[in-house]
């Protein structure tokens, strides 16, 4: 079974960073389009960003753009989200998760929740002075 493990969260002060990790068990993670979500309490699942798979294509939500940047590295089966100059409203719980639709309409769906499936258990973010 697909299985996704997050990990990096904390807590930290406005303007500093954070580094999550999506570690990936049973299955290559490179053959799939990978996507990190956040929830904060009482809102829906936001798309914050998402990497395709071998073309390497790149998203992220506006909120995020400029200051998060999503990577992968193959050899340790793995995907991070490099977060910088983080904000309070950046607090939430962040998932990573496969993308399972029609990988041709990935620009356009990348950033809708009921495409993934295979969520991990999250790791929590809290960016508070």
């Amino acid at each position: 079974q697909v299985q996704l493990v997050e990990s990096g969260g904390g807590l930290v002060q406005p303007g500093e960073s954070l580094r999550l990790s999506c570690a990936a068990s049973r299955f290559t993670l490179d053959n799939y389009a990978i996507g990190w979500f956040r929830q904060a309490p009482g809102k829906e699942r936001e798309g914050v960003s998402c990497i395709g798979k071998i073309d390497e294509r790149i998203y992220y939500a506006d909120s995020v753009k400029g200051r998060f940047t999503i990577s992968r590295d193959n050899a340790k089966n793995t995907m991070y989200l490099q977060m910088s100059s983080l904000k309070p409203e950046d607090t939430a719980v962040y998932y990573c998760a496969t993308y399972r639709g029609p990988y041709s309409s990935l620009s356009s769906r990348w950033s809708w929740a009921g495409e993934y499936d295979s969520w991990g258990q999250g790791t929590q973010v809290t960016v508070s002075s």
